[in-house]
């Protein structure tokens, strides 16, 4: 089994669906033997050392903080310090890969949205995640995606290898992600404000593809003319200025609450204290956040998009993207509680077919046919 280093220090700082692949994976890996050193934030030593216990933990220059500095030292500093730590391979998480390191080097490329919808991102963004994926695709010893649309995707778009391309399914944390008690789903309500109120949940950045405008307006539609109408929780993200206008369209009608991001002994209680958890994204590399819905016990509608039919299975129900389905496809689920209870169980029992230990089992792979 090769050592290798996983570059930790490239997590963003917005530590989203991504912070929790590399923290599932890091500790499946260490949990499985494998030979492995980490280098991260200063800041983030502490939590790695508590996740991989058997891991060599190795703290980044301070200045790695900054994103700029941190891609430079990616093609100097990281190469040297993984020779230093006797690395065969280096797995870089997130896109970028130092070209000249003279050690066989596997990324993980998470989506391709950057090339289908490049007027979802902003132009610099774009064009820097476009750039690092041509790059990771032609120079990378293996690719590693978490999906099969995905890797369908890189084939399509950038004529990719499909023989150096390796799938490797997301896990889900069962011990934070797992059925609410009533005394999680309360504490969840009340620091939402709703008091009683039932409500339907979404959890994401509030990013275009997401397709959160046209949640909201889907969801007012189908609310409309209920004596005791849910609200509207809309987890985690920034605030985009298409949402607050569309939820400037509805205020006069329902009931929208926009808590920011959530802290993660919360999410149990809010996504399986929800009535439906509504993730309408028009496009996702693997969609963490149905899985994690599905864990908790909730009833999950979704779109075919992409990915998301892999991750969810028959265990969800569907709609495509505009207000007009959405509204539909919800107003059904809300008024038929043995549906949701259907898909309640049925969604358990598919959240247990992903586990970090299984992804990990993957990336040990991948690893291994790199040096091979």
């Amino acid at each position: 089994m090769p050592r290798v280093l996983v570059d930790a220090a490239a997590v963003p700082a917005d530590r989203g669906a991504l912070i929790r692949y590399v923290d599932g994976l890091v500790s499946a890996l260490d949990r499985a033997g494998a030979d492995l050193a980490v280098v991260c934030q200063r800041a983030d030593a502490e939590r790695y050392t508590r996740l991989a216990p058997t891991a060599r933990i190795i703290p980044g220059p301070v200045s790695i903080t900054n994103r700029a500095a941190r891609l430079a030292w990616e093609q100097t500093g990281l190469p040297l310090l993984a020779r230093q730590a006797g690395a065969e391979v280096i797995h870089a998480p997130y896109y970028s890969i130092p070209l000249r390191s003279g050690l066989r080097t596997v990324v993980t490329v998470h989506d391709v949205t950057w090339f289908t919808q490049p007027d979802q991102h902003s132009v610099v963004k774009a064009s820097f995640f476009r750039s690092a994926t041509r790059t990771a695709v032609r120079h990378a010893n293996r690719v590693i995606v978490p999906s099969k649309a995905t890797r369908d995707e890189l084939v399509r778009l950038l004529a990719a290898d499909p023989t150096r391309i390796d799938v490797a399914y997301h896990g889900v944390d069962q011990a934070l992600f797992h059925p609410p008690s009533e005394a999680e789903v309360q504490g969840a309500a009340s620091r939402f404000g709703l008091h009683g109120q039932s409500y339907v949940a979404f959890l994401g950045a509030l990013d275009p593809r997401k397709n959160v405008p046209n949640l909201i307006r889907g969801f007012a539609r189908a609310v409309e003319g209920l004596s005791e109408p849910p609200a509207l929780v809309l987890g985690g993200g920034v605030h985009e200025d298409d949402v607050d206008a569309a939820c400037r369209e509805v205020e006069a009608t329902v009931k929208v609450v926009r808590p920011g991001f959530l802290r993660g002994p919360d999410l149990p209680g809010f996504l399986g204290g929800a009535l439906v958890v509504a993730f309408p994204s028009s496009s996702e590399g693997f969609g963490l956040p149905v899985l994690e819905a599905m864990a908790c016990g909730a009833p999950v509608l979704t779109t075919q998009r992409t990915s998301l039919p892999e991750v969810g299975g028959d265990a969800v129900a569907y709609t495509e993207p505009d207000a007009d389905s959405i509204a539909s496809a919800l107003a059904q689920l809300l008024a038929a509680p043995e549906r949701r209870a259907q898909l309640r169980e049925a969604g358990l029992a598919r959240a247990r077919e992903f586990t970090w230990e299984a992804s990990a089992e993957a990336h040990l792979s991948s690893y291994q046919r790199a040096v091979e």
